[in-house]
């Protein structure tokens, strides 16, 4: 019976030197400032809803902690698609008024090295701009710094929840610079290839629920 003690408490000692390992890391960079957010060219302010329950659709396999909205959305819970969720949400400028729409798709990615700081989405947008017109982005984000600082407060929280104010750079590539890929497909905007930055600002986050407050942005710099 002390073997069977000994061992549970080895795994438990294990997990939480894991866990912290992760968390406390001294090789894992810090978040730094994209270069978009400081450009003196002319930029594309586009603002939208990171909450599922605030999008137009958002969908996955049903069994993550972010619930499908509507509640009798189809889920995307084939093996081939598993890993992928959908989203589909209204844009707005800098001013707040509706700039138009997008549609975005994200797979989890095998690059994915969590020792390193590095838990990744390979996703794509498709955002048309009325006023612009339309724009494809290709682009690499890294989560981990949210879930360092955000989702581990949030498990590490007696009320299972975590509130204050969060913000930072999701976009960690293609481009040289940590810059998403994003080419011009209609309007003015045709045939042009662009750079672009998505971000996130999250006030409170759930355990059970995922995201309960927070919004996106996503910079498009013009060439």
């Amino acid at each position: 019976m002390k073997y069977l003690v000994s061992l549970l408490l080895g795994l438990l000692v294990g997990a939480a030197l894991f866990a912290a390992g992760l968390v406390y890391n001294p090789f894992i960079a810090d978040r730094t400032v994209s270069p978009l957010s400081v450009t003196d060219a002319e930029v594309i302010s586009l603002n939208f809803a990171m909450v599922p329950a605030e999008s137009i659709v958002y969908t996955n396999d049903g069994e993550s902690v972010q619930a499908p909205h509507p509640e009798k959305v189809l889920q995307l819970w084939e093996p081939t698609i598993r890993m992928t969720s959908a989203m589909a949400t209204v844009m707005r400028d800098a001013r707040n008024q509706v700039a138009g729409f997008g549609v975005k798709f994200m797979s989890h990615s095998e690059s994915t090295r969590l020792l390193r700081g590095e838990a990744i989405v390979d996703s794509v947008w498709y955002v048309y701009l009325p006023e612009h017109g339309s724009i494809f982005i290709e682009q690499t984000e890294n989560y981990f710094p949210l879930m360092r600082e955000v989702a581990f407060s949030a498990w590490k929280s007696s009320a299972n929840s975590w509130r204050g104010n969060w913000f930072g750079d999701l976009t960690a590539g293609p481009g040289a610079l940590g810059t998403a890929r994003v080419s011009g497909g209609s309007g003015r905007l045709d045939g042009l290839s662009m750079e672009g930055v998505e971000s996130m600002t999250v006030k409170a986050f759930s355990t059970e629920a995922g995201l309960v407050s927070a919004d996106g942005r996503l910079i498009i710099e013009m060439p």
